[in-house]
Order: structure tokens, then sequence, then C-alpha cells
């Protein structure tokens, strides 16, 4: 298994291509390393400066006296090479190439350079052209992104794995708009050396990943990738996108990573039979991972609604039905119990529509008895918080059945800003959320499918 331990959690770190100029790409990297959460050594590299940020600069990596764990390197193409030559001679073993101009260009040649010097003084190398890496949990921050124009998720338990540098970043801004967690980021771009199956196998291990997501337009050694997914999936979840699926989407792989982006068909048949959990978009990738990452293994696909409001319910139960799971049917004993707490307005049974007066009372009863019932193996709740007769106190209601974990549950809220505050603290105590019944249906399908595959 490949050792990555220095790409996340370095002691220390040179910027090469550390600059005094604000829009350039080494400057915010160095300024992201000093201004976060980093509390390693990092050293600026430029031979044209004395000092940057009021930190003192250096020619070369052969200046510094200390030890180097990682060099990220920032600097246009043709400089690479005799950059990690020097990083060769003094032992760097990780380095991180955000340069663009490489294999994606045309210019292969370059590339295997690079890649003829790091084998010599073996160094392990992610890139060229991509974005490197981002652990909330040490600090490490590659990004050339400032952090006021793309904000960085909270320490959580999902890794994602991009091929794509740019994707991968506004993935990670909209999860902290969402204030979904991570554990790590990586970006890989051209894969020169280490490629998606090095990562996966290492975060098939890492304690801190529960699920891993995976962003992937091509892949160099394609059975070699799928005996990594299929060892990782036994141990957590992996959720993947393939990109580059339609003939136009293959022609823009190649100019983007220098990747060939090979048959969809082969690709999904692959996932499959790894145990991956294929998702169409973004948001479907994270709410796979949301769910699959907090919510307990299902006894079986038997689902029960609890709403408030009736054609939500409606929804709900088309999307369950749509996406292979079964609305539940809760034992008369526990449906007797329910009926006899319940005003008569309130529809017992699957969906249970507890009407447009429900008040947070009768949802805790109602999650109450969906819980305890034998019958019923996961809960979707919707709750319309714009009703009168619901207060605040709805929200520690549901964390509360959610810091149970005895059976999986999703809550969908649709709505506008009044929802979005209440759903930001369900979602924190490890509830996913959804706006509409389809989403959430389809998580849990793919929560059902992970620990019910063959």
């Amino acid at each position: 298994m490949p050792n990555l331990d220095k790409f996340f959690s370095p002691r220390s770190v040179a910027v090469i291509g550390a600059s005094r100029n604000p829009r350039k790409p080494g400057h915010v990297i160095f300024r992201n390393f000093i201004e976060g959460s980093f509390r390693g050594k990092v050293y600026p590299i430029n031979p044209n400066a004395d000092e940057i940020l009021g930190h003192r600069t250096y020619p070369t990596v052969l200046s510094v006296k200390g030890r180097i764990d990682l060099a990220v390197i920032a600097v246009p193409a043709p400089l690479v090479p005799p950059i990690l030559r020097q990083c060769g001679k003094k032992r760097v073993k990780h380095a991180i190439i955000i340069s663009g101009g490489f294999r994606e260009t045309g210019n292969e040649e370059l590339e295997n350079e690079c890649i003829e010097i790091a084998r010599k003084h073996k160094m392990r190398i992610i890139g060229p052209n991509c974005v490197g890496v981002y652990d909330p949990y040490t600090g490490t921050d590659t990004f050339f992104f400032p952090r006021f124009k793309l904000e960085r998720p909270s320490a959580g338990s999902i890794s994602l794995v991009s091929q794509s540098g740019a994707l991968g970043s506004v993935m990670l801004d909209w999860m902290a708009m969402k204030n979904y967690r991570i554990a790590k980021f990586i970006s890989y771009g051209n894969a020169s050396d280490i490629n998606e199956s090095d990562i996966i196998e290492y975060l098939s291990s890492d304690r801190k990943t529960k699920v891993i997501c995976l962003y992937l337009e091509g892949a160099k050694e394609g059975r070699r990738l799928y005996e990594t997914i299929k060892k990782a999936t036994r141990k957590k979840p992996v959720i993947a996108i393939k990109a580059g699926k339609t003939d136009d989407g293959k022609l823009s792989v190649r100019s983007h990573t220098g990747s060939l982006a090979g048959s969809p068909e082969i690709y999904s048949a692959a996932f499959r039979q790894a145990g991956t959990i294929e998702a169409e978009t973004p948001e479907e990738l994270f709410d796979f991972a949301r769910v699959l990452s907090t919510q307990p293994k299902p006894k079986g696909k038997r689902v029960q609604i609890i709403t408030n409001g009736g054609g939500l319910g409606v929804l709900a139960a088309d999307s369950l039905s749509r996406n292979n799971l079964l609305l539940s049917r809760m034992s008369s004993r526990t449906l007797a119990k329910l009926e006899s707490k319940m005003p008569k307005q309130v529809v017992i049974g699957n969906p249970t529509d507890l009407t447009g007066d429900a008040t947070t009372e009768r949802y805790a009863d109602a999650l109450a008895a969906a819980m305890s019932d034998p019958y019923v193996d996961m809960v979707m709740m919707i709750c319309l918080f714009q009703l009168p007769s619901l207060t605040a106190d709805i929200v520690e209601t549901i964390t509360e059945f959610g810091k149970r974990r005895k059976k999986p549950l999703v809550l969908v809220s649709a709505g506008g800003r009044f929802s979005e505050v209440l759903k930001k603290p369900i979602e924190d105590h490890g509830i996913p959320t959804f706006s509409y019944p389809d989403a959430a249906a389809k998580a849990l399908k793919a929560l059902y499918e992970y620990h019910n595959s063959d």
C-alpha cells in the first residue's frame, strides 16, 4: 500500500514559486499555509525576493537548512525538471506539481522527464496540472484559490478524489456552503505518478475516511482500478462519477488531463461488479455520501414515510417505488398504539400524514413508533417547517432520534431560507437533509444496495 501520509500531514512544506504578487498561484498557496490552521514549517522559495508576507525567502530548496517533507511546485512548466532535481538532492520524497503545460497540452516529453527524475530520486508526485490536496485535520492546503473566494469545508468523514482540480474545488466550496464535511481532498490531474488507484488504496485504510467519492475522466490502469475499488468497497463505500460518456465529452477529457475516457458501458459494468455506487451528478454524489457516512445498516428496504404535507407524502411514495424500495406496513399493535395518541384527522398508515396542524409531539410519537416497529427498516421524515403549529423544538426532537441511530433516518424539507436555517443543525448532528423526496429516495436506495450487495 502506498504511504501517502506526508502529502496530508507534512511537518515542513516548501512552496516553490511563492510570489509577492497576490494574483500569482504561488502567493495564494503560501498565504493559505501561513494564514490557515497548518502548524508545521513553511518555506517560501523564490530566488528574486528577500521576503514574502513577512517571511524570509530562500533561492532554492537547497538553501533551506531544515528537512522538507513536501514540495509544492507552482512555476512555469519548463522550470519544473530542474526544480525536481534540486528537490532530489535535498532528499524531498513528496512533491505536488500544480503547474500545467504537460501531457494535457501534448507535451508528453516534458512530463516523462519529470517522471524519470522522480524515479531516480525515489520521489512520489501528485500532478502535474492539479490543485493538490486539502486536509482540514492538519491544515494542509495547496489550493491556489483564496479562502475568501472559495470556502473550505470543516473536518468530517467524506473523502473526495477528483481528476479535475477545478471541478473538485468548486465542489468543496459548495460543500462548505451546505455545511457538508470532508476528511481529505485530492486533485491528481495528469496522474503522471500517483493515480486514482494509489489514492483509493490509501483512503481505504484511512481511519478518518468513512466514504470515498471519486470523479473520474479516464484511468491508465483499468484492471488495477477495478481490483483496488473491489477491495476498498469491502471496507467502506466508494461512490463514483464517470465523466466523458459522450463522444464530445471524450474529446474534452483528452484535452483536459491527457487521459483516454474509455467506454462508459465498460466502466459502469466494472463499477457494478466492484461494488461501486455510480452517481450521475455532484449533488447525487454527496447525497449518497452523506447517507452512507452517517446512517446505520438497514435490515431491509421497507421505508416508513412520516409527513405533515399530504402531497409530499404521495411524491415520496412514488419516489421510493421508482427506486425499488418498499413502503413499510407497521404492525397492527403499533398502528393501534399510534392511533390512540393521535387526533382523528391524522392518517395512520404509510404515509403517516400528521396533517397541517402537526405538532412536535405528534412527530415524536410517530418517529418513536416507526423506530420501534419490526416491520420498518428506514424512515423518511417530511417536515414543512413553515406551518404555524410547529415550533423550533422540532429540531431537537429530530436530532435526538438521530443520535440513537437505531435505523436510517433522513429528513425532507422543502422551502426557502427559514427551512434551510432549521435544516443546518439537523445536518450537523449527522441526519442527512434533502429538499425533495426523490433525492432522499435515491440515497436510501444507495444505502440499502451497498449493505446488501453480493
